[in-house]
């Protein structure tokens, strides 16, 4: 923001003004964090350590692991100060950090997804082929494109929302510095930057999801035509899981980024956020630890050769 904006900090209201709401989510959050920590933390250390996992699948797989971590780490340890302390006061360089990191990790995450959908694609619908396709170089140049992209965007909306004038206003009826709250706490006309968060928001979801889409579909025709029962559990099982992830992270995300700004409901907005950033990324190592035999058997491996090695 300008110079005579908020240089002191910002006030993140959160759940202040409901108490007993907020001790709960203080106690559920926290929870949440630390399993997030634990969980992706196991995948990323199984991943790399077991060879049988060196594959384009985990791959991926460890850059979201990686990124859930970092994106959660941006905003949880935050509002669980915030929470537990009388001066919700954050800090103007903190938030402004907060702002760009967050932006540029949700970002990533969203082409990242898209990436493992392309993987699970070519696993199924040409999986004769899919070691030619799927190559290392490629690999690391799709992981490469998402963050990238991420950075890119995050430098753009961050640096064009910063620019506006706040007159004062420094308090945030939010979880965490977001683009979304920080446009609607202008005091100019914030036309252009909404058209612009508009426009960067279809990049990153709408036509991610559309590409996600289109392949799960040619993976269902796909899978419907294998004839062993057992390979179509498989298959259905192993895309399934990213699938889940795909809908519940894109679905809150959208529901928060694609509303016009000054429609939005304030605890909506929050509880929405905070599903994004703090549920969410619970849901990859669950859902790849609990129902992923691969991952299963090499954490199992790696445990008894710790145990006995």
């Amino acid at each position: 923001m300008k110079q005579n904006n908020s240089q002191d900090g910002f006030i993140l209201l959160g759940f202040s003004d409901k108490p007993q709401l907020e001790t709960v989510l203080f106690v559920v959050i926290l929870i949440f964090y630390i399993l997030n920590l634990v969980g992706n933390t196991i995948i990323i250390l199984v991943s790399c350590l077991d060879p049988k996992l060196h594959t384009p699948m985990y791959f991926f797989l460890t850059n979201l692991s990686f990124l859930d971590l970092c994106f959660t780490t941006s905003v949880a340890p935050q509002l669980l100060v915030t929470m537990r302390r009388k001066d919700k006061r954050m800090s103007y360089s903190g938030c402004i950090a907060q702002l760009y990191v967050a932006m540029g990790l949700g970002s990533t995450e969203c082409i990242l997804l898209t990436v493992m959908a392309y993987d699970r694609y070519a696993a199924v619908c040409r999986p004769l082929h899919y070691a030619v396709i799927m190559h290392p170089r490629l690999c690391l140049s799709l992981a490469a494109t998402a963050w990238l992209s991420g950075l890119l965007t995050s430098l753009i909306q961050c640096s064009l929302t910063i620019q506006l004038p706040l007159c004062g206003h420094n308090q945030l009826d939010h979880i965490f510095c977001e683009v979304p709250v920080l446009i609607k706490l202008a005091c100019v006309d914030t036309t252009f930057n909404e058209v612009q968060l508009f426009v960067a928001s279809v990049v990153f979801l709408v036509v991610p999801v559309s590409l996600i889409l289109i392949s799960y579909g040619y993976i269902t025709q796909a899978i419907l035509k294998i004839k062993s029962a057992n390979g179509r559990r498989k298959a259905f099982g192993t895309c399934s899981s990213h699938l889940v992830v795909v809908i519940i992270f894109y679905g809150t995300i959208i529901f928060m980024y694609l509303q016009p700004v000054k429609s939005r409901s304030k605890d909506q907005g929050k509880f929405v956020s905070l599903f994004y950033t703090i549920v969410t990324p619970l849901l990859n190592p669950l859902i790849y630890t609990l129902r992923n035999k691969d991952v299963k058997g090499a954490l199992r491996k790696l445990i008894l050769g710790k145990a006995f090695g």
